[in-house]
């Protein structure tokens, strides 16, 4: 997890926000061990913004790397980052169990989707009867 952290943080770095000046950074381990980072990316229309959870977990899944295990995010909040809805729905989505918030004065606080999504929809929602058509 100590990892993850390390790798959130210098992919914040890399955020482009000339509007917000709000810098986010994600990284995203698949159940290969690899580890994949993104950070949030904006333009004028915060609507085609890109939040930094979906851009690691997008590049993750352009990899190949659809079964995820474990998310940090990071950014400079007063307590641990609290992620946006639709960062949340993508992340129960593809079932991500380990998330871990994080600030850049080191308080952390790790969740599970059912704590930060309740009632979410997930894959397994969709494909009851055992046909997932895949």
């Amino acid at each position: 997890m100590e990892e993850l952290g390390k790798a959130a943080v210098k992919a914040r770095e890399q955020a482009y926000v000339p509007y917000s000046k709000f810098k986010v950074g994600a990284a995203v381990q698949g159940k290969s061990g690899q580890i994949f980072t993104g950070c949030n990316i904006e333009n004028a229309s915060y609507s085609l913004s890109n939040c930094a959870e979906r851009t690691a977990i997008f590049k993750a899944v352009s990899a190949g790397e659809t079964e995820l295990t474990t998310i940090a995010v990071v950014a400079d909040t007063p307590g641990p980052v609290s992620p946006c809805g639709a960062c949340r729905q993508v992340m129960a989505e593809f079932g991500i169990s380990q998330i871990i918030l994080m600030n850049l004065k080191g308080d952390r606080r790790l969740v599970t989707m059912d704590e930060l999504l309740p009632f979410s929809f997930a894959k397994v929602d969709f494909y009851k009867d055992g046909d997932n058509n895949e």
